[in-house]
């Protein structure tokens, strides 16, 4: 992997499906012997599919830094932002190790905008990471100067969506 060029690619939007490209991103990683780490924000261990999947075949190494439920953007509780902070020193650690080919920082421009984690201690983190490594990052949200720092940005549009027909979430789609 000597020409390899490291790439920071947000996928961000208010449509579904920024999770699930990541983790396809990911395996895709794996399946060309890259070494992957998948940390997710504000996601707790409740029953979410591609972390049981991840973790069923032993694809890659997935951590969770979040309570069970949804954080309230408006009044977050400490515990969301020692969590979050715990996720972030999980990511600086393994960014500065240099352990991975991929980390993939899933919600984690949620985080910043409701300020979980800091701005500048995400751009920081982009800007020294190894050159070979890839980063991703994914959520609502992403912030202007983030976007600017990326190589890729995709932007998931919601044009239809069975919430809007009073369907719920359906398992297997939504989690």
């Amino acid at each position: 992997m000597s020409n390899r060029k490291g790439l920071t690619l947000i996928l961000t939007g208010e449509g579904k499906g920024k999770t699930t490209s990541a983790v396809g991103q990911a395996v895709r990683a794996r399946g060309h012997g890259q070494r992957v780490l998948f940390i997710q924000f504000m996601k707790g261990r409740d029953v979410i599919g591609e972390v049981e999947a991840v973790l069923d075949f032993g694809l890659f190494d997935m951590v969770q830094f979040g309570r069970t439920g949804f954080v309230n953007p408006d009044k977050p509780l400490q515990e969301d932002f020692d969590l979050a902070g715990q996720g972030f020193k999980k990511a600086k650690d393994a960014v500065q190790r240099g352990k991975y080919d991929l980390i993939v920082l899933d919600e984690i421009l949620g985080a910043v905008h409701i300020d979980l984690i800091k701005l500048e201690d995400v751009k920081f983190l982009i800007q020294t990471k190894p050159d070979n490594m890839h980063l991703i990052l994914t959520g609502r949200d992403a912030h202007p100067d983030l976007v600017e720092m990326a190589d890729l940005v995709s932007e998931v549009h919601s044009v239809k969506h069975p919430f809007d027909q009073g369907i719920g979430a359906q398992e297997g789609i939504e989690y």
